[in-house]
């Protein structure tokens, strides 16, 4: 007899010792966590953002950003703006005030919003034809650059226009405008505008851009452009040719710290660069950095503050324009997402553990002691959490590969279950922070009796630029085989069993699911795919990112060797796949196209008869954003291990879930 979603998790409740309270899909479904903060000049304030998602059996939307500030004089967190989401927060140089981009219901375009440092009703400050995506003030407050579409003319024509792929696409541009005046001028920079930040004098500006807004320009050609503030005329251009992140003025202005790629094959910005607001080739600091920088802000005119990782751990660290590195603050246990730093040297972070999410915190002057501020799920005290740590193990050729296990919550008198989590990109790793989402069985999975497995394997980021060089060219290969090489570690030394072992991942996660599904098929019990790879020739031309990904992974054109590129797809492997497999997608998807789904699901149907099923998120892109996609998503994620991973049963889960919440 088939068994609905509820009878499953009565039977989950039902097995675990009473005095266990473990975390479930529907305590995954309620989180809320701390996104981005910003702290005051004076450091006497720090406004933030907390991720709050709707309930998924009564909304399927996106999670709201809510505005609240934190007061270092009374220790209180307090709510400013709940009632729509918020964006762009940002003290007002001068004005005791908070700013703010948001769209309140009823308005159709995002525009710019002030409220109180002491708090009171947001009001409307400034708003443009078009929604602001982005925006910077000058050093008194009186003047903003911003970043927004240009509004265009509609063409006269027939009722319906069909769209024409990669033409007439809308770039966005930069302006200036004074809040008593506003009337904006466009900034001389051609292309698409992807940020603008003022000098601290006001005089100049920083702009990055890129030739159009493809996301595969956004990724490899966007250049950082310094333009006068009274004429708005490009002076300066900055041509390095990699991918770019985070951009600060020196706080004499003269010059401009920036992260980016080291080159155009570096799959990350990751690396920190100096460059001349007068022109000239920017200066790498720290080439051989065995991590990866991800934020960066002036202490003086001469020393940077910045945010990294190395391997799976967090640090705060200064770095001089002479290349002289120190790390001032680290911490193990805590997986740092991002900060911000007041003059007087505190600093604000945004960080999370193996216990909880995102929560907010403040270091102190010497950067020795940090002390959170904010407890946002306070209920998640009193759940029972599975041991969570950091491994480490040798490659089949002798590359040390670390990753991190989280133990079950009760450990089973014989061999344990294990699931797989494989990061996507591959440019990305996994900290040793907080390890359960939507799409991501953490904590949930070892309340279930699971262990639970994050590789971080050759070509993943946070060991320096070339360990994530180090899988191109070569897909599928010695990448995923540290994935196994990993599991045989876990089988010989945890206890884990060896026929009962799941993978599941998203993007280049999912290649590497489909790829443990197909080519290794005989190593996976289960599988759970979401907006996976499985033909890579069709996956080239279906893309939005063929340029990065040539630059950045293959390093040589599909053309130059289609056979290479078939025999490292899974659906070339398809007919000898026995891992029942659950394929998830969102039906909007650019990045990986759902024909990916479609084929490899149409391979196993017709080629095999092994249980595979697809399941389509309308609605929903390279991932899914709205509450209930998300929710549905990890009930059938758990059903499917639950149902391939334990003694229970075999027969393939019934279609319809019941959605039920505590």
């Amino acid at each position: 007899m088939k068994r609905s979603i509820a009878i499953l998790l009565f039977f989950i409740a039902h097995s675990l010792p009473a005095q266990q309270n473990v975390l479930t899909p529907q305590d995954v479904a309620r989180i809320e966590y701390v996104q981005e903060a910003v702290i005051s000049e004076d450091g006497k304030r720090i406004a933030f953002q907390l991720l709050v998602p709707k309930d998924p059996t009564q909304e399927n939307a996106p999670a709201s950003s809510h505005l609240y500030v934190y007061e270092r004089s009374s220790k209180t967190s307090t709510p400013f703006v709940t009632n729509y989401s918020t964006g762009n927060v940002k003290f007002r140089p001068g004005h005791n005030t908070i700013t703010f981009t948001g769209r309140p219901e009823g308005s159709e375009l995002a525009a710019l919003y002030e409220i109180p440092v002491g708090g009171g009703e947001p009001q409307k400050i400034f708003e443009f034809e078009s929604s602001i995506s982005s925006y910077d003030w000058n050093s008194d407050g009186s003047k903003i650059a911003f970043v927004s579409q240009e509004k265009k003319d509609k063409k006269p024509g027939l009722p319906y226009s069909p769209e024409v792929y990669e033409t007439d696409i809308a770039n966005s541009s930069a302006f200036i405008a004074a809040i008593n005046n506003p009337t904006p001028t466009n900034v001389g920079v051609e292309g698409h505008v992807v940020g603008v930040q003022w000098s601290p004098n006001g005089n100049e500006l920083a702009i990055n851009a890129a030739p159009s807004s493809l996301v595969d320009d956004f990724y490899t050609s966007q250049k950082i452009y310094v333009v006068d503030g009274n004429t708005h005329k490009v002076t300066t251009e900055i041509d390095h040719k990699a991918k770019l992140g985070s951009i600060k003025w020196s706080p004499d202005g003269k010059r401009i710290a920036f992260i980016a790629g080291e080159d155009q094959h570096d799959p990350i910005d990751g690396s920190i660069f100096i460059a001349e607001a007068t022109g000239g080739k920017p200066q790498i600091l720290q080439r051989d950095f065995q991590g990866q920088f991800h934020g960066i802000s002036w202490k003086n005119d001469k020393t940077i503050t910045f945010l990294a990782s190395e391997g799976v751990s967090s640090s705060i660290g200064t770095l001089e324009i002479n290349g002289k590195l120190k790390i001032t603050y680290e911490n193990k246990d805590l997986s740092i997402s991002g900060f911000s730093m007041a003059k007087d040297g505190r600093i604000a972070l945004v960080a999370n553990s193996a216990q909880y999410p995102g929560e907010l915190f403040m270091l102190n002057t010497k950067a020795s002691e940090v002390e959170r501020l904010t407890t946002s799920n306070p209920w998640l005290q009193n759940k029972s959490f599975g041991k969570q740590e950091m491994i480490s193990y040798k490659a089949s050729d002798g590359m040390e590969i670390q990753g991190i296990l989280i133990h079950p919550v009760n450990k089973p008198s014989g061999k344990i279950p294990l699931i797989t989590v494989v990061h996507g990109g591959p440019e990305a790793h996994y900290d040793n922070g907080w390890l359960t989402a939507y799409n991501m069985p953490g904590q949930v999975g070892a309340g279930q009796g699971y262990a639970v497995f994050y590789p971080n394997y050759r070509g993943s980021t946070g060991r320096g630029v070339e360990f994530s060089k180090s899988s191109q060219g070569d897909p599928a290969g010695k990448e995923f085989d540290d994935i196994i090489d990993g599991i045989d570690h876990l089988i010989e030394n945890y206890n884990v069993d060896k026929n009962k072992v799941g993978v599941t991942g998203g993007s280049y996660g999912g290649y590497a699911t489909a790829w443990m599904s197909t080519r290794h098929t005989d190593r996976f019990a289960a599988g759970v795919m979401s907006v996976g790879i499985s033909n890579n020739i069709s996956k080239w031309g279906t893309s939005d990112i063929p340029e990065e990904m040539f630059l950045v992974h293959s390093r040589k054109r599909i053309w130059d060797d289609y056979q290479f590129y078939l025999e490292r797809s899974p659906i070339f492997y398809a007919d000898q796949a026995k891992t029942p497999l659950l394929i998830l997608h969102g039906k909007e998807d650019t990045r990986v196209d759902p024909g990916q789904s479609f084929e490899l699901y149409r391979h196993l149907k017709t080629r095999t008869d092994t249980p595979v099923r697809l399941v389509l998120y309308p609605g929903e892109g390279h991932g899914n954003r709205k509450s209930t996609a998300r929710y549905d998503f990890n009930l059938r994620m758990m059903r499917w291990f639950n149902t391939y991973l334990k003694e229970e049963g075999k027969e393939v889960p019934e279609v319809i879930l019941e959605l039920q919440m505590n």
